[in-house]
This record gives C-alpha cells, sequence and structure tokens, in this order.
C-alpha cells in the first residue's frame, strides 16, 4: 500500500513538474529526479537478485517491480532541468547539460529496454527474463559510467 502511494505521489509530482519545469529551482529538480531514482532502484534491486538467484524467483512480483521500472524510468529525463546541475548535493556530472542529446539518447535507450523488461515479464521465459534484466542493467550503466560522479 506504501508503495503504491508512492508511486502515486510520484506520478502527481512529475505532472506537476512537467508542467512548471521551466518555473522550478534547481534543488526541487534535483530532488524530483532523486525520488525517482530511488523508486527505480526500489523496484530494480529485487529483480537483479531474482535474475542472479540470490533470491527466489517470484513472477508476479518481479513483473509488479518490472511495469514500476518501465513507469519511473519514463519520468526521469523531466528532473534534468536547465541549470539543475548545481543547487543541491547531486551526482550527475555537469556533462549531462553539456552533451543534452547524448543524455536523452541514452535515456530513451534506457526507457526502451526498461519496456521490454516489462513486456518479457509478463510472457518470457526466466532465461529471456535473464538475459533483458542484463540488457536493461547495460542501459542504464551506460549512462552512469559516462554522467553520474559515483
Amino acid at each position: 500500500m506504501r508503495k503504491t502511494s508512492f508511486l502515486v505521489s510520484a506520478a502527481v509530482s512529475a505532472l506537476l513538474v512537467g508542467a512548471a519545469s521551466a518555473q522550478v529551482k534547481p534543488e526541487q529538480a534535483i530532488e524530483y529526479r532523486q525520488s525517482v531514482y530511488t523508486v527505480l532502484g526500489w523496484n530494480w534491486k529485487p529483480m537483479v537478485a531474482m535474475a542472479k538467484g540470490e533470491k527466489p524467483y517470484d513472477k508476479d512480483a518481479f513483473a509488479r517491480n518490472a511495469a514500476n521500472v518501465e513507469f519511473m524510468s519514463k519520468l526521469a529525463i523531466e528532473g534534468f532541468t536547465p541549470g539543475s546541475d548545481k543547487g543541491a548535493k547531486t551526482e550527475a556530472k555537469p556533462e549531462i547539460w553539456a552533451k543534452m542529446d547524448d543524455f536523452k539518447a541514452k535515456m530513451d535507450k534506457m526507457n526502451a529496454e526498461a519496456t521490454k523488461l516489462a513486456a518479457v515479464a509478463k510472457t518470457g521465459s526466466f532465461d529471456d527474463i535473464k538475459k533483458q534484466v542484463a540488457a536493461t542493467g547495460a542501459s542504464c550503466k551506460a549512462c552512469h559510467d559516462d554522467y553520474r560522479t559515483k
């Protein structure tokens, strides 16, 4: 129940940020995107643990987590507003704003892989799921390698 409330809250926040992104203070954008990534991580980590065999595979939980990752992955880009490279503690490198087209392309790739993951989670075999977890993780890592300080 709490997780659902948080997701709904994040979705409403996303709509508000999207509608008012020109009026958002840098620290608000940073807080927003960090919240999106917190929810992404919350849902991503159990799937990785299942794919690695560290946690028993639960088809329903995996599908729910994959759907959440797909949804949240589409919201992250809205938090990278102009000027939000500073204003609060952030792990985002300044290169994001200098190379925004490349950054957006990597975000689009991650969104596409997360969409595939949600689809395969509903219908695919566990072997297909593990392959798509790897592909989705690789798309996340590509962005982290270039645009995240940690």
